[in-house]
């Protein structure tokens, strides 16, 4: 991993140390309670919603700077206010075994638990950190789901910054999204802790979940955080019935070494399924990582070659003109689902099973595609 060098976060992770940072948002009244807090001893609470398990002090906010501490209480600032509100195909989470050719309402509230220096949502995710405003609008949940449903949306998609941190929100929302018959999903950097997703599992049928690295220095370095909780996350969310499909932003000397795409994939094979969608996507600069070229293309076309003699069935190349996005039978290789950009168009998908062979296509709703199939 080549050396990188960014403004420092003020805070650190981890289980026991606190939250330093002063909430850039503490000028705000707008306060909510917030669920997975625990009393601790002067006044402190601990949030268990994330893997860093800040312990806020009366007065602090916690690492995503928008959980706070009022008066020995764990408050939510961002319930309720949305920063992004868009109907977008499902395939741009991208979620390519959910609901193919449907929409996804996609909601976002300000925060993240992690500060990527290559963030390409980060006038939102990393406002608070920079010290920016990120104008928000109310947007209760009710409304989401309005909102949702005079779109056409399928599901609704918690995404764009981190949703965990905003897990309120996702929790209410989710529950009456439910009631009117969508779907929910996440778009995440799968630092959940097990509390958080025992909360999240029985709402939520699909995630994409950033694998990022599979060097733990990567994840401490760049990002501020830890590897081991995201694999833990990610097996949390199998285990509990929630669909997974992964995602890997290959950035150039950074985490596109071979050997540890080779270990990357084989964990994922082996411990989330072969047939567990992998995306491996090519890094633009933005952000912090201006300094970087994008990721060669013949690192993306290595990354998928990587990935299937690592036994996985579904590989899908991202951010390319010409990237390899159809789904292939998992048993028989017949071309399932074409697609080009956003679009999706059902080849041999009869049922959510391979015309041809008879094999069952893994992942969510794939049985109720309708007979045109498609997203323009």
């Amino acid at each position: 991993m080549r050396p990188i060098s960014h403004r420092p976060a003020d805070s650190r992770p981890g289980p026991s140390g606190p939250a330093s940072a002063r909430s850039a948002s503490a000028r705000s009244a707008s306060a909510s309670p917030a669920i997975l807090g625990l009393p601790e001893s002067d006044g402190a609470v601990r949030c268990v919603a994330c893997a860093h398990r800040c312990l806020i002090r009366p007065g602090r906010a916690g690492i995503c700077r928008v959980r706070e501490n009022r008066d020995g209480r764990l408050v939510t600032l961002v319930f309720g206010e949305a920063v992004a509100a868009n109907a977008d195909p499902i395939e741009k989470k991208p979620l390519f075994h959910v609901y193919p050719g449907s929409f996804a309402f996609s909601i976002a509230a300000r925060g993240c638990n992690f500060h990527c220096p290559h963030c390409q949502n980060w006038t939102i995710s990393q406002a608070e950190r920079d010290g920016l405003s990120a104008p928000a609008f109310q947007l209760p949940p009710k409304a989401v789901v309005a909102r949702a449903l005079a779109a056409g949306s399928r599901s609704i998609a918690y995404t764009y910054t981190e949703p965990t941190v905003f897990i309120e929100y996702v929790v209410e929302t989710a529950r009456l999204a439910a009631q009117a018959g969508l779907a929910n999903v996440l778009v995440t950097n799968g630092y959940q802790t097990p509390e958080a997703l025992d909360v999240l599992a029985p709402l939520v049928q699909a995630a994409n979940v950033d694998l990022k690295s599979f060097d733990d220095r990567f994840y401490r370095k760049v990002l501020g955080a830890r590897l081991a909780p995201v694999l833990a996350s990610l097996a949390g969310m199998r285990q509990r019935g929630i669909w997974v499909e992964v995602t890997t932003l290959l950035i150039p000397g950074l985490n596109d070494d071979p050997e540890e795409l080779s270990m990357l994939a084989s964990w994922i094979a082996a411990e989330m399924g072969a047939e567990t969608p992998w995306h491996v996507s090519r890094f633009f600069p933005t952000y912090r990582l201006t300094d970087l070229d994008p990721t060669p293309v013949a690192t993306i076309e290595r990354a998928v070659a990587i990935g299937r003699a690592a036994g996985l069935r579904h590989v899908y190349s991202g951010n390319l003109a010409e990237g390899d996005e159809d789904t292939r039978c998992a048993d028989c290789g017949e071309t399932l689902i074409r697609r080009r950009g956003f679009r999706s168009v059902r080849a041999a998908l009869v049922g959510g099973r391979c015309a041809r062979c008879g094999h069952s296509l893994a992942g969510v709703g794939l049985d109720e595609w309708g007979q045109s199939g498609a997203v323009s």
